[in-house]
């Protein structure tokens, strides 16, 4: 992917950010004991990539890991606890990225951020923390430990520039003003620029207007169209893994989004059967991610449904595609309301036979429908429970 392609190996190379200066001056400066740097802001925007330009720059060891991945307090221990303290194998000086940290939720990932916090205070060497929103409640403590350094959206001139140099570098004849069309349809992400110039000028020597059509209409709300697109219209694993890790999106809803544009994208249904039988095996994984509570398997079920749909295809498809929104969502989001007012009831419910509104709704509601065709049981069970006319009349619908 030209986006590994053409990473920058230096901190000037990184594309229209100054936040690479205030990075650069952190680690000259830093100490152990001294605040670990949080550089923030949307994806594509040079975060991550700035990690390892600095690393590739100083000649140091780089150790890295996905929050989103590892979420929990062991989980966070066991993967980078000692590495804050012991001495780099290959004797060089060593930094640690924690990329995408706001991936940790906080309160359900078992001390999490906690356990975070107390590495930080520990570290031997530098550590470098990235995350979308460094001002998300979550993050409130974990803040006062860190530096924050913002990364701002690139500008347009300069991702013109970095496309124009890729395009020399490729021997591909372009246009400045159609490089001026990707640029602004990728709203500031420079990693979004070049994915969709591989995409219309991969195995061409010359590219115009037209070829733009397969790119489609980019809203502002575009990060999973985003994803959508790479993880179908190419064949390399690890970028695709990498924009989920970016995403706005939680991966189980991005497995739906998958699974229900398929065959939008694919058209031989050998590869359609590739493609599912490939998302049947994520599948489990995500069973198991909620069954367990094991976040390690959720790791597996990225890959199996990265790699699975994306090697499912014999070759790219250069048309445009609509991506649709998962069917199941759509209509989860219709009855949002109807739900909520379910769980207010069976709440309320619960609290009178003391018992927790889960237990009310898989036990107690199918007798409800009965109870109520019989009236005296119908007024004598709504005072009882404090029910209102139109909570029995939900209930009797179910």
């Amino acid at each position: 992917m030209w986006t590994i392609k053409y990473r920058p190996r230096k901190l000037k190379e990184v594309v229209g950010q100054k936040g690479v200066v205030d990075l650069e001056k952190w680690f000259e400066n830093w100490k152990p004991g001294k605040k670990v740097a949080l550089l923030w802001g949307d994806p594509g925007v040079g975060k991550t990539a700035s990690v390892y330009a600095l690393a590739d720059e100083k000649n140091l060891e780089l150790i890295e890991i996905n929050a989103s991945d590892v979420r929990n307090a062991s989980g966070i221990r066991e993967v980078i606890g000692e590495s804050v303290k012991q001495r780099s194998l290959l004797n060089r000086r060593k930094i640690i990225l924690i990329d995408e940290v706001d991936g940790i939720s906080g309160t359900s990932d078992r001390g999490g951020l906690k356990e975070l916090i107390k590495i930080i205070k520990e570290t031997k060497y530098p550590i470098v923390i990235t995350a979308n929103d460094a001002y998300d409640k979550k993050l409130q403590t974990l803040r006062n430990y860190c530096v924050l350094i913002k990364f701002g959206k690139v500008h347009l001139t300069s991702m013109v520039k970095r496309l124009e140099e890729i395009c020399k570098k490729e021997g591909i004849e372009c246009d400045k003003n159609l490089l001026k069309r990707i640029g602004r349809q990728a709203g500031g992400d420079m990693r979004a620029a070049i994915n969709d110039l591989e995409a219309i000028a991969s195995g061409k020597k010359k590219i115009t207007d037209k070829d733009l059509d397969v790119l489609g209409y980019r809203e502002k709300s575009q990060e999973i169209f985003e994803v959508l697109k790479v993880i179908f219209k190419t064949k390399t694993i690890k970028n695709s893994i990498d924009m989920i890790s970016n995403s706005d999106k939680d991966p189980e809803e991005i497995f739906w989004w998958i699974e229900e544009n398929v065959t939008n994208e694919y058209e031989d249904p050998e590869e359609v059967a590739k493609a599912y039988d490939a998302l049947s095996k994520a599948d489990i994984f995500r069973k198991w991610v909620k069954v367990r509570q094991n976040w390690r398997f959720r790791k597996y079920m990225i890959d199996i449904m990265c790699g699975g749909v994306s090697l499912a295809k014999k070759e790219m498809y250069r048309k445009f595609t609509r991506y649709n929104p998962p069917s199941r969502l759509v209509m989860y989001g219709g009855s949002k309301g109807k739900r909520k007012q379910l769980n207010e009831v069976c709440k309320r419910i619960g609290e009178k036979v003391h018992t927790s509104s889960r237990v009310v709704i898989r036990e107690y509601l199918p007798f409800f429908k009965f109870i109520f065709e019989n009236k005296n049981w119908k007024n004598n069970i709504k005072d009882e429970l404090d029910l209102e006319d139109e909570d029995i009349e939900m209930l009797t619908k179910l």
